[in-house]
């Protein structure tokens, strides 16, 4: 499979994270992945500033959109600034001609203005959706998700959520075990569901309570086949089950149940890409019992039967 030509905006006054962000999965080399066919264009001339002080030297402009596979946004500098003509109608020309935009974080404020939302789900930093949903009432706003993807138009939540993003986009083309593989070199969580809320209140572990839960998940992981329930894990946590409830949403940002379910996809998702087993037995090692329940719960989240996905990413090399 040829490897995507990616095209990354800058503009003056950009976040150096968030540039970053998509140059490092998609502009460096990766044992596991193909060379991106990889640029960054500036869209306006000169040198381009940078929030931290420095400048960068861009030699490619918007005219490098005109033969992009995708296409990605990686933030603005303001969400009240309407972004120039000059790249609202270099984006519009690409997406009408196939090309995937990407607007992470504030970009999807760039994608909202050139209407490539209108009629779409989309998200952006949960500290603008408020903002952003009374700009563009035409867009359905999730203000929770992570990164949401609409036909060939994604946007993503703010600052880390581009990894997720981004990661998100690797594993659409190459499959799950290459994306996994890539977010253990970036150090990152290897797969949060793009439903998975932005803002948790309490991130990693405080307490000796929160400690139980963060042991009990990594011991869920190695046992996803297994039957589990609300009471025989409050127990075994040591906690009473409102508290379980309460605490794991805390942690972990959703319910104990979607949480599972989540773990249990992406298990059905590398099962069915590095192993020959049956759906059926692939059903049982990923704890869905049936592989009708499998299947329903699959389709649902992938938009995709598995023996599809097995075909699609089975054996494929990238």
């Amino acid at each position: 499979m040829s490897a995507p030509t990616i095209v990354v905006t800058a503009f003056d006054q950009i976040s150096p994270f968030h540039l970053s962000v998509p140059c490092l999965v998609f502009g460096d080399t990766h044992p596991d992945l193909p060379r991106f066919a990889f640029k960054v264009c500036a869209v306006e001339p000169g040198p381009i500033t940078t929030t931290a002080g420095f400048s960068l030297g861009i030699t490619h402009g918007l005219s490098a959109l005109k033969k992009a596979d995708t296409i990605i946004v990686p933030s603005w500098r303001d969400a009240a600034e309407r972004p120039p003509e000059a790249l609202l109608k270099a984006l519009i020309a690409a997406h009408r001609r196939g090309a995937q935009i990407v607007g992470l974080c504030l970009g999807a404020y760039v994608l909202a203005e050139a209407g490539l939302l209108d009629g779409r789900q989309a998200t952006t930093h949960w500290a603008y959706a408020e903002d952003f949903a009374t700009r563009f009432p035409a867009v359905k706003v999730n203000a929770d998700a992570l990164y949401m993807e609409d036909g060939n138009v994604m946007t993503s939540a703010g600052t880390a959520a581009g990894i997720d993003c981004c990661l998100h986009m690797i594993r659409q083309r190459y499959g799950a075990e290459p994306a996994n593989r890539l977010a253990r070199r970036l150090v990152v969580s290897p797969h949060r569901r793009g439903g998975q809320a932005q803002f948790v209140e309490h991130p990693m572990p405080a307490t000796a309570r929160e400690s139980r839960l963060s042991a009990l998940m990594d011991d869920l992981r190695s046992r996803l086949g297994d039957a589990h329930t609300l009471d025989s894990l409050a127990n075994q946590a040591l906690m009473s089950r409102r508290t379980f409830t309460r605490q794991f949403q805390q942690v972990t940002g959703t319910t104990f149940g979607k949480w599972l379910l989540n773990e249990r996809l992406a298990l059905t998702q590398r099962l069915l890409e590095t192993t020959d087993h049956p759906v059926d037995t692939v059903s049982r090692l990923a704890g869905f019992g049936s592989s009708e329940s499998l299947r329903v719960h699959f389709r649902r989240a992938f938009g995709i039967a598995p023996t599809a996905w097995r075909q699609g990413f089975k054996g494929r090399t990238v």
